[in-house]
């Protein structure tokens, strides 16, 4: 089981997308040692191909004034539409589970000065694997492919 609590969290909301018909990615942002927003990935939901577990997060945080001293948490290493709003908003660090089953973009926010933190996390892992056995087609859309 996942050890680190903001990111058991995140595979909560992944969970959930799961049980909506939607792919298994969650995000927390957390800030002063707490959870200030959740989401997960809500393409398939909302019929919405922007609507990313991070993007989905960020929007449910509102207007912070500043992201300054928040981390991001994903289930799954961000793309880079997602690593594109934390360079945007200042997002400091990002945790995440795994990138064994998607690389996303760590160089790019690495580049632009922020912390990435991959946990490799076998339960996100074995999530990710699951769902892409079961559902290749909608995964494959989900990446661009």
């Amino acid at each position: 089981m996942t050890q680190d609590p903001f990111l058991q969290a995140a595979v909560e909301e992944a969970r959930q997308g799961l049980s909506e018909g939607g792919i298994p990615i969650g995000s927390v942002l957390v800030k002063d040692g707490r959870v200030v927003a959740r989401g997960r990935n809500r393409r398939v939901q909302d019929d919405d191909p922007m609507t990313h577990a991070e993007i989905d997060c960020l929007r449910k945080a509102g207007r912070l004034g500043s992201y300054a001293g928040t981390t991001l948490y994903s289930t799954l290493m961000p793309c880079y539409l997602c690593s594109g709003a934390v360079v945007q908003f200042g997002i400091k660090k990002v945790v995440v589970g795994e990138s064994k089953t998607f690389p996303g973009a760590p160089a790019f926010m690495r580049e632009h000065g922020v912390e990435v933190v991959d946990l490799g996390d076998e339960d996100c892992v074995r999530l990710m694997r699951a769902f892409i056995a079961a559902r290749p087609a909608l995964w494959n859309e989900d990446i661009g492919r």
